[in-house]
């Protein structure tokens, strides 16, 4: 067991620890660290990565920056807001997501609540849980080019409209976004309340500790200067001045690199429960951040621990453990993954203001596996081929009133399979005779190997009763194969998972889920609806991984989604028994 000075511990097999030994030596004799703090793109690959470094700085707040976070909150509070509302993708929504699941609403403070779904029942779901009336609406956009916030915005603008009136409904927003973007044009012409500027040289995916991130800490009630306290210490510990062994942010990323570089690419995340959300956090940063040119670090978040004879040597366990709230059976769990040779690092926060920390602490990370694996960790190439093939979709809709004709591979009891030919061939080979519903589930599922990861992409609304039963799927799957597991929620996983899932390494065997909408929910300006915008999601994303040549089939459920996700679970238990 090594330990370093910032709550991290590891126990590696001595094969992994050499190579990791060596790593550490080369970041001190090339002096790494002082070039990554020196914003040297050669560090990856020579191309822009000196343009996406100003994250570095984020916690060099000024007196007025602080005034003004200070005075936000407070006029917030005595206004009366009851509620405030998040409108973002990845980036934008992600840590406020994590501080949201954490604290819990503060008293006397408005309740923290975020949507990053286009999915319309989804969407109804949130505006359900709030008095309009009283809510805040935070439109969070860096480049304010993106199609969600944007329609967030224009749904939600309307509906304030109609619930505060006209003359003030601009007085229930917010922006955060880039100096210069739409996103600031249109606050200035519909009067919004107040604008935050982002920083241009901070990636959405690293905007946690900028006000991103500080302005919906501050809204809900938190301690953000205690957040910003936390953060500091964690860049002095990571600073170029400490030994490498010592760098907690340097050491953790030389880990996850080295882990990568030789076959154990699987971060599966374990979160103590206090801290659970952390994992999403940390899902869009690695794999968006990673997930290029073949490589990948694949995070697996909120797979429920096994035996450790279940696991394959693909795996490197990351605890994430709230010392002021451990989970001993937590701790047992992991302490036998430890005894049984797998490689596990624990990441110990004394309280959950250490979250702060961690999201500087695993920024420096990243960059650093970047570096061990050679890619560029601030770009995200595949994520704008999604986003291509989803807006040449909507412009198709809006043309023609409807989408391109699609031909089912096969419809039995109100399931549809849909795939490219590619795939279709591949599928009917393995299934024979049997093209059934579990025929070809069983011919999708035998495509598994080895070191492979199954991923369930499902673009239906995030709720409990439909996660619960996604997760009886994935773990009957992966207890069955023996592989990790992975599950998304669409379109959310788009900006997150969805960059490695397509320019990673061509181990994962994909599973979408799609639906018909119920109730759907139409977009103020638009010729589209929210269902359209998901379904042309959801089509740009699986034509993005066949180009790609990914194994993937896609399962299309009615109207009742509850009642497809049990068939389909009781379709894969049958096939995997």
């Amino acid at each position: 067991m090594s330990e370093n000075s910032a709550q991290l511990t590891y126990s590696l097999p001595d094969a992994f620890a050499a190579a990791v030994r060596a790593s550490l030596d080369d970041w001190r004799r090339d002096k790494k660290v002082s070039r990554l703090w020196g914003r040297d793109a050669l560090l990856w690959t020579g191309s822009d990565e000196a343009n996406w470094l100003g994250w570095l700085d984020l916690t060099k707040t000024t007196a007025e920056q602080c005034r003004e976070l200070a005075a936000f909150a407070d006029e917030i509070r005595h206004e009366g807001f009851t509620h405030a509302l998040v409108l973002g993708m990845g980036g934008s929504s992600m840590c406020p997501e994590v501080l949201a699941g954490t604290f819990g609403r503060q008293p006397g403070y408005p309740a923290l609540h975020v949507l990053d779904s286009t999915d319309p029942a989804q969407v109804k779901s949130c505006e359900e849980r709030m008095d309009l009336a009283k809510t805040l609406f935070i439109v969070a956009s860096k480049s304010g080019s993106t199609l969600e916030p944007n329609i967030f915005k224009q749904y939600f603008f309307e509906r304030a409209k109609q619930a505060a009136g006209s003359a003030t409904a601009g007085k229930h927003f917010v922006a955060i976004t880039d100096p210069g973007s739409k996103m600031q044009r249109v606050a200035e012409r519909d009067g919004f309340r107040k604008i935050f500027f982002g920083v241009p040289s901070v990636g959405g995916r690293y905007s946690a500790l900028s006000n991103f991130g500080l302005v919906p800490a501050a809204v809900m009630g938190l301690d953000w200067k205690q957040l910003l306290t936390r953060a500091r210490e964690m860049v002095c510990a990571c600073s170029a001045e400490i030994e490498v062994e010592r760098n907690p942010g340097l050491v953790l990323g030389t880990l996850l690199g080295v882990a990568a570089r030789s076959g154990r690419d699987k971060v599966t995340l374990v979160s103590s429960p206090q801290v659970f959300g952390l994992g999403a956090w940390l899902e869009q940063l690695l794999a968006e951040s990673t997930g290029k040119e073949g490589k990948a670090l694949i995070p697996v978040d909120r797979e429920q621990l096994a035996e450790p004879a279940l696991y394959g040597d693909d795996r490197i366990f990351v605890y994430l453990r709230l010392a002021s709230a451990p989970d001993p059976v937590q701790d047992g769990a992991v302490a036998a993954l430890e005894q049984a040779g797998h490689p596990v690092v624990c990441v110990s926060l004394r309280d959950p203001y250490d979250l702060a920390a961690e999201f500087f602490r695993w920024e420096i990370a990243t960059a650093v596996a970047g570096s061990v694996l050679a890619v560029h960790p601030f770009n995200q190439p595949d994520v704008e081929a999604s986003k291509v093939e989803t807006r040449n979709l909507t412009e198709a809709y809006e043309q023609a009133g409807a989408f391109p004709e699609e031909t089912p591979l096969l419809s039995e009891g109100g399931v549809q399979l849909f795939t490219d030919a590619a795939n279709a061939s591949a599928l009917a080979g393995l299934a024979g005779s049997d093209r059934s519903l579990a025929g070809y589930l069983r011919a999708h599922l035998n495509r598994i190997v080895p070191r492979d990861y199954f991923a369930l992409l499902a673009y239906v609304e995030m709720n409990a009763a439909h996660e619960q039963r996604l997760q009886q799927i994935r773990h009957a799957v992966r207890d069955a194969r023996r592989v990790a597991t992975c599950l998304g929620f669409g379109p959310r996983f788009l900006h997150s998972t969805g960059q490695a899932y397509k320019g990673g390494p061509n181990t994962g065997v994909f599973l979408q889920i799609t639906c018909d909408d119920a109730v759907d929910l139409p977009v103020p300006g638009a010729k589209y609806s929210f269902g359209v915008v998901k379904a042309a999601q959801a089509r740009g994303d699986f034509e993005v991984l066949v180009e790609r040549r990914r194994r993937a089939l896609r399962v299309h459920l009615g109207t009742d989604v509850g009642a497809g996700l049990a068939v389909l679970l009781a379709a894969i238990r049958r096939v995997l028994a």
